[in-house]
C-alpha cells in the first residue's frame, strides 16, 4: 500500500501541518507478516520543537514480535532463492520512497525537529541507498582458478535480521539496513527508536505490498521490545546503530545464540587543522561538519584541534557563522537549525557545557538555551578546554564544539587517539602527501582529508575501538549481512 501526497503545501500554517501529521499517523500500525496490526497499546511521541506531545504511537507487544519473527523466518527461503525478485522489489521500494518524500519528510520534521528542507531530503537519501543496493552485485570471489581446481567464496544470507535504528536519522538508517540485508537474501524485523518511530511505521505502510509478506516487518516500542528482539531464538543477526552502552548490552544479549552483529556506535570525531590552510575557505565546511543537524550526527566534528598560529582566526570565522544561524520550528523559512531531538539529549548537552564552564572554559558564542518552547540550544563554541574535560572526552551529540590548539603534530595525534571512540576523523591541509600519512595514524574507521564527514551508499562506514563492529555502505555491507561459503571444485582431467 503506497501513500502519496498531492496537496499543495506552499501555504499551510504550522498548525495545519501538525494536523496533517496527526491525521497521517492516526491509523499507523506495525507491519507484521504483510498486515498492519495495532499492537498492545500506545506511547507518546514528543514534538521536540514544542517540548509537548505530538502524537500517540502504537506499541508492539511480545506477541507481535513473535509473529513478526515467525513471518520473517517463513518468508526467508523463498526470498533468498529469487534474486531477480529482490532486485525488482528494491527498485520498487526506492520509487515509493521518492514518491512519498514530501509526506515522509513532513512526519520526520514533526518528530525529529529537523527543518523541513532537510527532513524532506532524508527520504531522497534513503531512496538513493535502496537503489544503490538494487543495482549492486553481491560479489563472488574467485580465490583459485587453475588447471586443477577452482575455489570460490560466495555470500549466503544469514536469515532473520533484527534492525534497530536511532532517532537522529530514522528513515535513512532504516532504509540502509533493510536494503543491504534484503539484497543478500535476508528478511528483516525492524524497530525504530521510540523517540522517532512515526516515519518508520509510515515506511512500513508504504512498502506493505511491495515485498512478499514477512520479508519486511516494522515494530515500534520501547527498550523491552529491543531486548526481546536481540534475544529471540529465531533472530540470526542484529544490526544496531546507537550508543556504546546499548551496543555493549546487545553483545551480551546476543551471546547465548552467537548471533551475528553489526554495530555502529558512538563517535567523538576529531578534526586536526594544519597551519597551511585557507582559514576562510575551510571554516564553512568545518562548521557544517560540526553543527549540521544541530550536531546530532554520529560522525560530526566533535573535537577541533587547530594549529596555534591560526586558531584565533578560525575561531573568529566559526563564531561569525554560528551567529547567523536561527533556531526555529521545522516549517519556518527563517529556521536554519532545529532542536535537540530528545529531552534527555538536550539536558545532557547543557550539562556538558555547564561542566566545561565550571572547569574554566570560555564560551565564545552560545552556551545557553534560547527563551522559547522546545529543546533548543544555541550553537556553542568553547575554548580553554582540553582532554580530561567531559565536553572533550564524551560524545556531545549536540550543537557544541570545543576548540583546542597544538604546535606539534605527533603530540596532537596522541591527544586525538586518547579516547575509546574510533568512528571518524579528519586532517585539513594543502599538503596531500602529509595528509595521507597522518590519516593512517588516526585510530578510526574513516579518516577524511579536507572534508568531514563523507558518507554515502557506496562508501563503507563504521568504527574501531568502542565505536562499533563491521561496516555499512558499499559492497562491504554484504560481508556483514551474509555468511561466507567456500566452494572448492576439483577439476577432473
Amino acid at each position: 500500500m503506497t501513500t502519496t501526497q498531492n496537496t499543495d503545501q506552499a501555504h499551510l500554517t504550522d498548525e495545519q501541518r501538525l494536523q496533517q501529521v496527526r491525521e497521517v499517523v492516526a491509523d499507523l500500525g506495525h507491519l507484521v507478516g504483510g498486515r498492519l496490526v495495532p499492537g498492545d497499546g500506545t506511547f507518546t511521541v514528543t514534538a521536540p520543537w514544542l517540548g509537548a506531545p505530538l502524537a500517540e504511537c502504537p506499541s508492539a507487544g511480545m506477541g507481535d514480535l513473535d509473529a513478526a519473527v515467525a513471518a520473517a523466518k517463513a518468508a526467508q527461503p523463498a526470498w533468498a532463492a529469487d534474486e531477480p525478485a529482490r532486485v525488482r522489489a528494491l527498485h520498487a521500494i526506492a520509487d515509493a520512497i521518492e514518491a512519498n518524500a514530501e509526506l515522509l519528510g513532513t512526519v520526520l520534521a514533526a518528530e525529529t525537529g529537523k527543518p523541513i528542507r532537510i527532513a524532506t531530503g532524508e527520504p531522497m537519501g534513503a531512496a538513493a541507498h535502496v537503489r544503490y543496493h538494487a543495482d549492486e552485485v553481491v560479489p563472488t570471489e574467485t580465490l583459485i582458478d587453475d588447471d586443477e581446481q577452482t575455489v570460490l567464496v560466495v555470500h549466503e544470507p544469514i536469515g532473520v535480521v533484527a534492525a534497530i535504528t536511532p532517532w537522529n536519522g530514522p528513515l535513512l538508517m532504516l532504509a540502509n539496513k533493510i536494503a543491504a540485508a534484503l539484497r543478500v537474501g535476508n528478511t528483516v524485523v525492524a524497530k525504530p527508536s521510540p523517540y522517532t518511530p512515526l516515519a518508520s511505521l509510515l515506511f512500513g505502510r508504504i512498502v506493505q505490498d511491495l515485498v512478499p509478506p514477512g520479508v519486511i516487518n516494522v515494530l515500534a516500542g520501547g527498550d523491552e521490545l529491543g531486548v526481546a528482539m536481540t534475544q529471540h531464538v529465531d533472530v540470526s543477526m542484529v544490526s544496531f546503530t546507537g550508543s556504546i552502552r546499548a551496543g555493549k548490552a546487545i553483545m551480551q544479549q546476543s551471546a547465548d545464540g552467537l548471533r551475528r552483529l553489526q554495530l555502529e556506535l558512538g563517535g567523538n570525531d576529531a578534526a586536526v587543522v594544519l597551519p597551511d590552510v585557507d582559514v576562510q575557505a575551510i571554516a564553512p565546511r568545518i562548521y557544517r561538519g560540526a553543527f549540521a543537524l544541530s550536531g546530532q550526527i554520529c560522525a560530526a566534528v566533535k573535537r577541533l584541534y587547530v594549529h596555534e598560529s591560526i586558531a584565533e582566526e578560525l575561531v573568529e570565522a566559526l563564531t561569525a557563522i554560528a551567529r547567523t544561524h536561527t533556531p526555529g520550528t521545522p516549517w519556518d523559512p527563517e529556521t536554519t537549525m532545529g532542536p535537540s531531538t530528545t529531552r534527555p539529549q538536550f539536558e545532557y548537552v547543557q550539562e556538558l557545557v555547564d561542566d566545561a564552564v565550571a572547569a574554566g572554559a570560555t564560551v565564545v558564542t552560545g552556551g545557553s538555551a534560547p527563551d522559547r518552547d522546545g529543546f533548543f540550544l544555541e550553537p556553542t563554541i568553547l575554548t580553554g578546554v582540553d582532554n580530561g574535560i567531559r565536553v572533550v572526552d564524551e560524545e556531545q551529540f549536540g550543537p557544541v564544539l570545543p576548540v583546542m590548539t597544538f604546535t606539534d603534530i605527533d603530540e596532537v595525534l596522541e591527544r586525538v587517539n586518547a579516547t575509546d571512540y574510533g568512528l571518524g576523523g579528519s586532517v585539513w591541509t594543502r599538503d596531500t602527501a602529509l595528509a595521507l600519512d597522518l590519516a593512517r595514524r588516526f585510530e578510526s574507521g574513516s579518516t577524511w582529508i579536507n572534508r568531514h564527514p563523507h558518507v554515502g551508499a557506496e562508501v563503507p562506514f563504521g568504527g574501531v575501538k568502542l565505536s562499533g563492529l563491521g561496516r555499512e555502505g558499499g559492497p562491504r555491507s554484504y560481508e556483514g549481512f551474509s555468511e561466507p561459503r567456500t566452494i572448492s571444485i576439483l577439476k577432473e582431467n
